[in-house]
């Protein structure tokens, strides 16, 4: 018949239903907003490694000028280059007892002498104390140069044919006799002034960028001028 129409049934959300559409839109949107805040993160990331790998190269490239640029005293200090094998010129022996007036305490005293023709501007140590049995009763990292002199474990470069004498304390058994205990020392790193020759150029290298005359120069324009030659 004409009059017939289809009914449209309208049907209500439930509360489950609306809480199941709500929680689908929050996780959508926290989906969409990781996704955004990821990408611009890596963008972010890969520009500033950029700049670090770029800042790193200029800085690696201006250590010998800025070397140059500094005064003769920090600049020396800078010029020195490790030399493992250097450790066979090194005589370093130790003994360890303890202290009478400390209980469980023990001390060390090293001795380092400089056989060779360099200046040690670094020389780092390991000491080790044993017990009878072998066992580590305590160990500690001691410094035996370093590049200039200053208070507490700074004691200065060891210069050629020089001995350097110095201590250290541990913690040891309570009850311990001189004849139990055992010192071992190994170089963990050496490092050698680099010489009076680069030094000599470096300071060449700031006369000439500061336009300070050179040591003939100077000379030769302060020489008093002789009397005139007479005619014969």
């Amino acid at each position: 018949m004409v009059g017939d129409y289809p009914k449209i049934t309208y049907r209500k959300h439930t509360f489950l239903s609306a809480l199941a559409l709500g929680i689908s839109a929050i996780a959508i949107a926290l989906i969409v907003s990781c996704t955004v805040v990821i990408i611009y993160g890596m963008h972010f990331a890969g520009e500033k490694s950029e700049q670090l790998v770029s800042l790193v190269e200029d800085a690696v490239r201006g250590l010998p000028t800025l070397q140059k640029s500094l005064p003769p005293v920090f600049a020396d200090m800078l010029d020195d280059h490790r030399q493992p094998d250097y450790s066979s010129q090194l005589e370093i022996t130790a003994k360890t007892a303890p202290v009478p007036e400390q209980s469980g305490r023990i001390r060390t005293s090293v001795t380092v002498v400089n056989n060779g023709r360099e200046l040690v501007s670094l020389l780092s140590l390991r000491v080790v104390v044993l017990n009878g049995d072998g066992e580590v009763v305590d160990e500690s990292n001691e410094w035996a140069a370093t590049p200039f002199a200053a208070r507490e474990d700074w004691r200065g470069p060891i210069l050629p044919g020089a001995r350097r004498y110095f201590s250290c304390l541990h913690n040891g058994p309570r009850a311990v006799s001189t004849v139990d205990l055992k010192t071992e020392v190994e170089i963990t790193d050496v490092r050698l002034w680099g010489g009076a020759e680069s030094s000599d150029e470096g300071r060449a290298t700031r006369d000439e960028s500061t336009g300070a005359p050179k040591p003939s120069e100077a000379k030769t324009s302060d020489a008093p001028a002789g009397p005139p030659a007479e005619n014969m």
